[in-house]
């Protein structure tokens, strides 16, 4: 099923403005939060051979424009807790993309999805304390939804997030 297939033309929604370019001085930026968020103007203004006010405004037009989607911490998520983790993919009824995303969304657990093309439809990350509630989550949770015609599990054995300044 394409994402053509499956969007919804009768649901309105915000038209963004198109993207700005962005210049080599954009890019150290993002660079410089991506790998730490907390870092403060004055250090990614000297970084980057900018005034602290240009590079605020910067920061600020990267949030406005959408580019910077927001900040947060990158966790250890076996240390927090949730030593399990697994994609799962999903086959999923024609034109339910919004609702099926919208009930994935509240699932506990779950950190990123997808809708993709291929053999599936949709690829959801999960973090769970253990086997257990992975299982409740697929057999329980997933696949009570009417929207979702078959789901995969694959068994994260180990991951890594990747280092934004490799």
């Amino acid at each position: 099923m394409t994402p053509e297939q499956m969007a919804d033309p009768s649901e309105p929604g915000p038209v963004p403005p198109p993207p700005r370019p962005l210049d080599a001085i954009d890019r150290d930026i993002l660079q410089i939060l991506q790998a730490d968020g907390r870092a403060s103007i004055r250090s990614v203004a000297e970084r980057v051979h900018v005034s602290r006010a240009n590079a605020y405004a910067r920061i600020n037009r990267l949030l406005e424009d959408g580019v910077i989607r927001g900040f947060g911490a990158r966790v250890n998520h076996e240390r927090a807790g949730q030593g399990t983790s697994a994609y799962i993919t999903l086959k999923i009824v024609q034109n339910s993309w919004r609702t099926v995303r919208e009930r994935l969304r509240a699932l506990p657990g779950a950190s990123h999805i997808a809708l993709v093309g291929g053999d599936f439809d949709v690829l959801l990350l999960v973090h769970t304390p253990d086997n257990k509630a992975l299982r409740e989550l697929v057999l329980t949770r997933l696949q009570a939804m009417p929207e979702v015609l078959s789901t995969r599990t694959l068994l994260v054995f180990e991951e890594e997030d990747l280092d934004p300044e490799g």
